[in-house]
């Protein structure tokens, strides 16, 4: 063996995920829940409440959620109880129901934006785009878990997903 086979073998780079937790995330418990919503409605965020209640009433991804506008949750000026949204990832239409809670979030969110005709939910700070980017919302969901004392590690954008699969006490 010669001694420049020697030196790359010790200057290998480690895998990127190596230490990291890789694969599906769990989804959050309803204790969970209520424990990033307590603390979210405490910090008094109207943003990252109504984004929190709307992606646990949902389920949708983050994807979708970010590119939600304010015309598929209000028709008239009244926010609906119910709303369906074309997922982008499969074409297939979902159909979620808003509880009074998550339409009390969203109508403070709402009040904050003012405008409300054809606008994005949630939308950017940065000029060049319309609404905030899937990679910004996965940084605020790792703020909500770790504000909640969790392991931010453990938890994604798709725990929201799952959290309230068949529990109706959300």
């Amino acid at each position: 063996m010669s001694k420049t086979h020697t030196l790359q073998q010790d200057q290998r780079q480690s895998p990127w995920n190596k230490g990291r937790l890789v694969g599906q995330k769990r989804p959050l418990k309803p204790k969970e829940v209520w424990n990033i919503r307590a603390r979210l409605q405490i910090e008094a965020g109207k943003r990252d409440l109504a984004m929190f209640n709307l992606a646990i009433d949902s389920k949708l991804r983050g994807c979708d959620l970010v590119r939600l506008k304010i015309d598929d949750l209000c028709v008239g000026g009244r926010l609906r109880d119910r709303a369906t949204i074309i997922q982008k990832k499969t074409g297939r239409p979902v159909q979620f129901e808003l509880t009074e809670q998550t339409r009390a979030s969203i109508e403070d969110w709402l009040a904050v934006l003012k405008i409300r005709d054809g606008r994005f939910l949630f939308p950017s700070r940065v000029h060049e785009q319309p609404h905030i980017s899937t990679r910004q919302y996965a940084r605020i969901v790792h703020d909500w878990v770790k504000s909640a004392g969790l392991d931010d590690s453990a938890y994604g954008t798709h725990s929201f997903d799952a959290a309230n699969e068949g529990r109706a006490d959300l």
